[in-house]
């Protein structure tokens, strides 16, 4: 449990970062999710697309011998795109009534768990709104 829900309490705990907060405190709490960059592995990809083409067009290779660098290199560049599977980065973000914002990066695999644990929040928050209300 990374989320530990009291009746007026909100306690954090994620490997090295805890924060304890009062309901009453929280103004937003969510999940953010953030794409990847693949900047430098598509600008080699680039690279070696132009440095194959340049040994195509401008030199005098004879039998192709560009050929089996540029695939080797291709390879090893989709195996590092493809390695990965997850496309996106997951943060839990919390901004208080004190203007103060906590962004903790979480994994990938915790990202369901922590999905629950926010909504179990929002519920528990929602029945604490409608018992001050009734």
């Amino acid at each position: 449990m990374f989320l530990t829900l009291t009746s007026t309490q909100v306690h954090f705990c994620y490997r090295k970062k805890r924060w304890n907060y009062a309901f009453d405190e929280i103004i937003e709490l969510g999940l953010i999710r953030k794409k990847k960059n693949y900047f430098l592995l598509n600008a080699t990809f680039i690279a070696v697309t132009a440095i194959a083409y340049y040994c195509m067009i401008f030199t005098k290779m004879t039998d192709l011998y560009y050929i089996i660098p540029a695939l080797l290199a291709y390879t090893v560049l989709i195996i590092l795109r493809l390695h990965n599977p997850a496309e996106f980065d997951y943060y839990v973000f919390v901004r208080d009534c004190y203007e103060k914002e906590i962004i903790v990066k979480i994994k990938n695999k915790d990202k369901n768990n922590m999905g629950k644990q926010i909504d179990e929040f929002f519920n528990h928050q929602f029945e604490r709104m409608t018992m001050q209300t009734a």
